[in-house]
């Protein structure tokens, strides 16, 4: 049976300091958050490129925030093992490249991490529905995967309830996780349809009043 998540804010290090991503997750952490998004990229998948392992190793170094690592990468099955061992306590991958992405899942499992599915605001819940009760989260994509500060994609919000439901349905107890033009708006938004799980990057660094932009998101 499903059991109610208490909803986790996770922000973005990509629209932290990049000069400085230290700084930026000492931030994170002073305003008693415990999560960590890091959007890995690589140049194929999508058109920009980010952090690699080794961000991780330094990250994981100084911070004890839980790191939830979101692979938007052609061929992530290659890479999961570099980015558990740099420190990453959940795993996210895509279901739109061409790799064996249950066996990637187990392999994440396997090694000690949790693990997850992504889908672009593109692709149908279908496409995600095979794996449900593989993984610990499934993070639906509300701007299409690439660069910070896109506009809110409100046509997720029928998937995202449609996740919410077929989780309830089928007694499965995966978070749902929204990353993209999340604020205070579009989070309450896509909380009303079942998100427990909001990366909010610009927004969050940009915010005057941290403590209120918090308090609003996961209250």
């Amino acid at each position: 049976m499903f059991t109610k998540h208490k909803t986790v804010l996770a922000p973005s290090l990509l629209a932290g300091n990049h000069a400085n991503l230290e700084s930026s997750a000492h931030l994170i952490e002073s305003f008693g958050l415990t999560w960590a998004h890091l959007d890995i990229m690589d140049g194929h998948f999508v058109p920009n490129l980010t952090f690699g392992p080794q961000t991780l190793v330094a990250l994981r170094q100084v911070s004890s925030l839980f790191f939830d690592v979101h692979l938007m990468l052609d061929q992530p099955d290659r890479f999961i093992e570099a980015f558990i061992q740099a420190g990453a306590g959940l795993v996210t991958i895509h279901v739109e490249p061409d790799y064996p992405v249950s066996a990637t899942l187990t392999r994440i499992r396997q090694m000690g991490c949790q693990c997850g599915v992504a889908l672009n605001p593109g692709t149908s819940v279908d496409a995600v529905i095979p794996y449900l009760g593989e993984v610990d989260l499934v993070l639906a994509m509300t701007v299409q995967p690439g660069f910070g500060g896109q506009p809110f994609r409100t046509d997720v919000l029928e998937k995202i309830a449609t996740l919410d439901r077929l989780r309830s349905e089928r007694s499965l107890n995966y978070r749902i996780e929204v990353d993209g033009g999340v604020d205070l708006s579009t989070g309450a938004r896509c909380m009303a349809s079942g998100a427990d799980t909001l990366v909010a990057g610009t927004a969050f660094f940009k915010a005057l009043n941290k403590v209120e932009f918090i308090e609003q998101l996961t209250r």
